[in-house]
């Protein structure tokens, strides 16, 4: 609706509207309720409306919970995974860093080991020399004593006696014979030239025995060796 005014004579007029009328919440319920259908459309248009704005809503702060979330698992990911890496870095390096001192320290162990079987080595042909050089003394000094040890060993031996025999190396027999005449006298020695000063064999009908010098010290000298390695 509109008015016309006129301002005064000869001048122009401009026509005056009014503003449109708002209706009052209560007049708009008011004719919604004369209209079921149109009701049910703003019923559903706010049931829309509400199910979109909760939706938006709940994607944002899904989204953000989801985020901080996914950030903050990242980050213990981030560090579990950094602190393995260094550390299986850390031991590559610390292995490769000690690779020369292992290769030094098994260089020393087999010169270790090699010395020290040499030292036994060593110590098992000085104490041959030894021994044989006390022995070649004590027989010279004493060759009598092989007659003992032919004694003994006939006294463990089987069988008849009286016809054994005694051999000797040819200078060792001499020597007996005119050192301890009647104990030559008493057995039957037999000068051999393929036996070594020091060597004695027994012989008997029904057996033979070998109880030179040469021989238990050899018997000797295994146990010893024996005995060193077991140690090494």
């Amino acid at each position: 609706m509109s008015i016309k005014i006129i301002k005064g004579e000869g001048r122009s007029w401009r026509p005056f509207r009014f503003p449109p009328r708002v209706r009052p919440a209560t007049q708009a319920s008011d004719s919604l309720a004369g209209d079921p259908a149109a009701l049910q459309r703003a019923v559903a248009e706010g049931f829309q409306e509400g199910i979109d704005k909760g939706y938006e809503q709940g994607l944002e702060q899904g989204r953000e919970a989801g985020y901080r979330e996914g950030f903050e698992r990242g980050i213990d990911d981030g560090k579990a995974i950094g602190h393995e890496e260094g550390r299986t870095q850390g031991r590559q390096a610390f292995d490769e860093a000690v690779q020369p001192l292992d290769r030094l320290i098994e260089s020393f162990e087999r010169f270790h080991r090699d010395f020290e079987q040499a030292r036994r080595e060593q110590l098992l042909e000085l104490v041959q020399k030894v021994s044989r050089q006390v022995i070649r003394c004590e027989l010279t000094l004493s060759p009598t004593q092989l007659l003992t040890l032919a004694e003994e060993a006939l006294a463990a031996m089987p069988g008849d006696q009286d016809d054994a025999r005694i051999l000797l190396n040819p200078e060792e027999c001499a020597r007996i014979r005119e050192l301890a005449p009647e104990r030559a006298a008493a057995w039957r020695l037999v000068p051999d030239e393929k036996l070594a000063l020091g060597e004695c064999r027994v012989v008997t009908a029904q057996a033979e025995a070998d109880i030179g010098c040469q021989q238990r010290l050899d018997s000797c000298m295994e146990t010893l060796a024996e005995h060193i390695r077991a140690e090494g």
